[in-house]
């Protein structure tokens, strides 16, 4: 089953009458060395971008409009047959109607790279990575203005996040028998485990009925870098007199908190300093024998120094091996994305399948970098994010409808395009060429790369000592990537379901209204969440004037 239709199929039993409309953008492939950019030698990665988006119809004539986005990475590490699922960003725009799919569209995301049997990466080991900050927008620009759209506190972000694990980590449990082990890990940096279990338990005891307030699978508050159960994507060091460090541990992903502080840890220089470069001898005038002896001599000593560093052990940067997991998440409490008032939340869960991936391994298995059907070339896919972006705006509802509209006749109209797209080195030199022929100058061809969505641009590590250059030259793919058709855009890309079901009955205990878990709509890892549209039932009480004493 691919995603597109296991999204589908969760959403299939949600209440009320209307038609949903997705589009599931998956890039193919491509190498990747920045998940652990301080081990050496870095492992080999393959990374994939997700995008997902999901718009509403009310009915046939009606026009759609975009309700939820989901953007997420997934990471494939062959060295310890290991995948990573971050989940960037999920934010809802607040044009839904009650009760809102963000919930039911995340679980069944979660469910599809979980579930060994439909996991499209053929790993033993997956981890799902998050971080929960509450904001009021994240994909949809000015949908924070939208009246309709109440995004949830960060506590009951958090509280969200925790509950759609625990659900996830539940059903999985209930699939695998016993074959597989489901781990559960959060962290509320600044809370001790008493005060973030109170504090989410009360926001999950008012959200989830009953019946679903015990889970299967217990949580453990901290981190998973120092258990032993579920091995970790990073392999461990190849020498023996260099044990794994803190670069082992955290995964570097973009816009993350735990990024930029183990940038900052690596970029602290040690008690020794910063050794500067050699002193070069100059060049002199006129050549004698004495110079040319002592230019012998120190080309010998410079090379027995290049001979003495390559045998030494190589040292990792700044204050890596120093600071240990328990200590980095001690100091993670006072970033400044954890103290800045609001409660944030690292959320992660372990699987591993060990089991079942070996029945799945025995098939001959195509390579990691091989484009599989339905997937698209990475640029389109961040083409399609930066026009979302950076071109549209969701403030209201007739600009929200106005913006879908465009988006997915651009995502159409992406895969009918069977023109052949022109490299900017191409049209580079078809200007150049122009411009000898001509002998005047001509107006350069426009360039056909993709718009990418501004973003600040990575730390430079060429100081450090990991290896060489900051980001060593990756060997290029022997892959051509994927040529979108309409055939993929009908198949794997957009889909719909009509939903024709009875209503969702208001519940009225203790004077409320609709809310609970299906009320919530939107939520971000990293991310903002919103009322589905619906709001709480009010009871106005008639309050009777007391009688006044007649005057004698």
């Amino acid at each position: 089953m691919s995603l597109r239709d296991k999204l589908l199929a969760a959403l299939a039993d949600l209440p009320g009458t209307r038609t949903f409309h997705i589009h599931v953008l998956i890039s193919a492939p491509r190498k990747h060395n920045g998940l652990f950019p301080y081990v050496h030698p870095r492992p080999r990665t393959y990374l994939q971008d997700v995008f997902i988006l999901l718009s509403e119809q009310i009915s046939d004539d009606a026009p759609r409009v975009l309700v939820t986005a989901i953007e997420a990475s997934v990471y494939n590490i062959p060295a310890t047959s290991s995948g990573v699922l971050y989940i960037s960003k999920v934010d809802s725009s607040g044009h839904a109607t009650a009760p809102s799919p963000t919930s039911a569209l995340v679980r069944a995301f979660l469910t599809y790279y979980a579930d060994p049997t439909t996991r499209p990466i053929a790993v033993d080991h997956l981890w799902i990575q998050l971080f929960a900050r509450a904001q009021g927008q994240y994909l949809f620009p000015n949908s924070a203005d939208y009246e309709g759209k109440r995004p949830l506190s960060d506590v009951k972000l958090c509280a969200w996040w925790k509950r759609i694990f625990s659900e996830v980590a539940a059903e999985l449990a209930v699939r695998l028998k016993g074959s597989g082990k489901v781990r559960l890990y959060y962290i509320l940096p600044g809370y001790s485990e008493l005060e973030a279990a109170h504090s989410l338990g009360h926001a999950l005891s008012r959200s989830l009925p009953a019946d679903n307030r015990v889970a299967s699978v217990q949580w453990t508050y901290g981190h998973p870098y120092s258990q032993t159960e579920i091995p970790l994507p990073c392999p461990g060091s190849q020498k023996t007199d260099e044990g794994p460090h803190l670069g082992h541990f955290i995964p570097w992903f973009d816009d993350d908190p735990k990024s930029r502080f183990i940038d900052e840890i690596a970029h602290t220089s040690n008690s020794e300093g910063v050794r500067s470069p050699q002193r070069k001898r100059p060049r002199a005038s006129t050549s004698s024998r004495t110079e040319q002896d002592a230019a012998a001599a120190e080309g010998d000593v410079e090379e027995k120094e290049k001979d003495k560093s390559k045998e030494e052990p190589r040292k990792p940067s700044g204050e890596l091996a120093q600071v240990s997991p328990d200590e980095f998440w001690e100091r993670m409490s006072f970033r400044q994305e954890c103290v800045a008032g609001a409660v944030t939340g690292f959320f992660a869960m372990g699987i591993s399948t060990p089991a079942l991936a070996e029945d799945k391994l025995k098939a001959s298995q195509p390579s990691p970098l091989a484009p599989q059907p339905g997937q698209l070339a990475p640029r389109l896919v961040r083409r399609i994010v930066a026009t979302l972006m950076n071109h549209h705006e969701f403030s209201t509802r007739e600009r929200a409808i106005r913006a879908t509209e465009t988006l997915e006749n651009a995502i159409k109209s992406l895969c009918e395009d069977d023109a052949p797209v022109i490299p900017a080195s191409a049209a580079a030199s078809s200007a150049e060429q122009a411009r000898d022929d001509t002998g005047r100058p001509a107006t350069p061809e426009p360039s056909s790369a993709a718009l990418e969505a501004p973003r600040t641009p990575p730390p430079g590590r060429s100081h450090l000592d990991v290896g060489g250059s900051a980001v060593p030259e990756i060997s290029p793919n022997p892959f051509p990537d994927p040529i979108a058709s309409p055939e993929t855009y009908t198949s794997y890309i957009h889909g719909s379901i009509a939903v024709r079901n009875p209503p969702l009955a208001p519940r009225v205990a203790n004077g409320t209204g609709t809310s609970g878990a299906e009320g919530v709509q939107g939520a971000a890892a990293g991310g903002s969440s919103g009322a589905g549209g619906g709001g709480s039932g009010v009871t106005v009480l008639q309050v009777r004037k007391k009688r006044k004493p007649a005057a004698p």
